[in-house]
């Protein structure tokens, strides 16, 4: 109790000299303006975080708080110069907003909103990671930030290979850190189907079975049978009792899931349980080798539409959100030429091209889902034959996709391969790092991207929600492999989707701040490339 006593009073003691924390974490704060003074507070193990009494939210906030900083939550407790407040009211702009205070009265968190006052305790959180001992001196200090963009986003595929549930919440603690606020789920393509749809049992319990997968880049589309494949089948799926989970684990970091059904292409794996809904009838199996098939849906098979909706249904009833991902990309279209279904559907339509034919299956599910409360975003080939007003695009072939859907003002998610796709090698030495598809993504190109083109007017400018870097794993098979993929790539990509483009300074970013994070990488467990480019 002595001991206790002593270490409060000694709180607003000059202690500069002791002081390290500096706030400079990524991303990084947009205003912190340190006390010229030198004193600082205590924040010592076991005091209490406090936070509004009958806030579910802030309850939740303060209960993540009290396992990073091994501190007590308290609901509705009494403001003092000891331990972490944690409150609402800020007045910004910009409900993502946050201001830390540290000075005589204690420390304290006020945000703008829930989600704000989250995003202050992740810049607490990084702030002392270096940090060792029961008592962390926090130099007196005001800190604000808020985000640039209101969409920031991370896709993993978890098609391709199957990742277990206890990753996928690692993986959203990892989003959580960096300030990320949608998880993007790739939840289906040709090598596998992975989440559970109730009406159509078999549709998960059998096309998410892969009996095997070629090796290495020997891609197997010239001559599938005589490829090379593993003798490892790649099995999987998520109840929709475990996303259920998923979705609540992420709601509670402030999280937003995306999750992505890819049509009309990329649906081998259902088409080998419904062979019908194809072109030519099959028969199909789960795909083993990666690349774009020709099989896609049937888009004159009005049976097709019948499975979407009820897929759909399944997947309104488990996500939220008001984003769907329809997917769209790579979707050819030689099979509805030579169908004559889809050429019959064609001619009732009044269609002239195969492109129209992939827009009439969005417009029926963008209505579908509308009806549902819900919208659709897709990939930039959906811009091919004609968009609705309320659809939004995810630019990945470039930026000019994003800049032509933004020019018939639709929201763009930036999210081009050149700087966004960390499937790719990151160093330019590829023997010293695990395979990976191809490519080269080093870190520095990664900060380096400016999501609002200066192609674009004001106006059009607007319609930019953010950018978002994804982590396909045709050749990421382990959750290690996937956080060495992403890591520290995402802290670059956390500045593109926090900083104003004048705030960012690369070397400052990579010499002074990473390390530290890198700190904290190492005390949570989370593998990371430790050389960068």
């Amino acid at each position: 109790m002595k001991k206790t006593f002593l270490l409060l009073a000694a709180a607003c003691m000059t202690m500069g000299a002791a002081a390290e924390v500096n706030y400079r974490t990524i991303p990084l704060p947009q205003r912190i303006v340190l006390d010229p003074s030198g004193k600082v507070a205590l924040l010592v193990k076991g005091q209490a975080v406090t936070y509004p009494a009958g806030n579910g939210q802030m309850r939740g906030t303060a209960q993540l708080a009290a396992g990073y900083l091994s501190l007590v939550p308290l609901e509705g407790g009494k403001k003092s110069a000891h331990g972490l407040h944690l409150s609402l009211g800020l007045k910004s702009d910009n409900p993502e907003a946050y201001t830390i205070t540290v000075d005589k009265k204690g420390i304290r968190i006020q945000g703008a909103s829930e989600s704000g006052v989250f995003y202050g305790l992740q810049t607490l959180r990084k702030s002392v990671a270096a940090e060792q001992g029961d008592t962390i001196r926090l130099p007196y200090a005001t800190v604000s930030g808020e985000p640039r963009f209101p969409y920031r986003g991370a896709e993993l595929d978890c098609a391709r290979h199957f990742f277990p549930p206890a990753f996928i919440k690692k993986f959203i603690d990892i989003l959580a850190l960096h300030g990320v606020n949608r998880f993007h789920w790739h939840l289906t393509d040709d090598q596998g189907w992975r989440m559970e749809v109730k009406s159509m049992p078999e549709l998960a319990a059998k096309a998410s079975v892969r009996p095997c997968t070629v090796v290495g880049r020997n891609l197997g589309l010239g001559d599938p049978d005589n490829a090379i494949y593993d003798d490892t089948p790649e099995t999987g799926y998520y109840t929709q009792e475990q996303m259920r989970e998923i979705v609540r684990y992420a709601q509670e970091r402030f999280i937003t899931i995306v999750p992505e059904i890819d049509l009309p292409g990329h649906m081998v794996a259902a088409l080998s349980v419904y062979p019908e809904l194809g072109c030519t009838g099959g028969p199909y199996s789960v795909w083993r080798q990666w690349g774009i098939s020709q099989d896609v849906l049937c888009a004159g098979n009005p049976r097709t539409l019948d499975f979407l909706h009820k897929v759909m249904d399944e997947v309104c009833g488990v996500f939220p959100g008001k984003l769907i991902h329809i997917g769209g990309d790579e979707s050819p279209r030689d099979r509805w030429k030579a169908c004559p279904k889809c050429q019959a559907k064609m001619k009732e339509l009044g269609l002239k091209s195969e492109a129209q034919l992939q827009t009439y299956i969005n417009q029926d599910i963008e209505a579908y889902l509308a009806a549902k409360g819900r919208d659709i975003i897709g990939w930039d080939e959906t811009l091919e034959g004609g968009l609705s007003e309320k659809a939004s695009v995810m630019s990945w072939r470039g930026y000019q996709g994003g800049i032509e859907a933004a020019r018939q003002h639709h929201h763009v998610v930036m999210t081009p391969k050149s700087h966004c796709y960390i499937d790719y090698y990151q160093l330019k030495n590829r023997d010293a790092q695990p395979l990976a598809i191809g490519g080269y993504l080093p870190l520095s190109k990664v900060y380096s991207m400016e999501p609002v083109p200066a192609e674009l007017t004001g106006e059009e400018a607007k319609f930019i929600m953010g950018a978002q870097c994804n982590l396909w794993t045709e050749y990421v098979v382990s959750p290690d492999h996937a956080m060495y993929m992403l890591l520290p790539r995402l802290a670059a990509m956390s500045e593109v989707q926090w900083m104003q483009p004048g705030a960012k300074d690369f070397d400052d970013f990579s010499q002074r701040r990473l390390p530290v994070l890198q700190a904290l990488y190492r005390l949570l467990g989370y593998k990371y490339c430790t050389a960068f480019e």
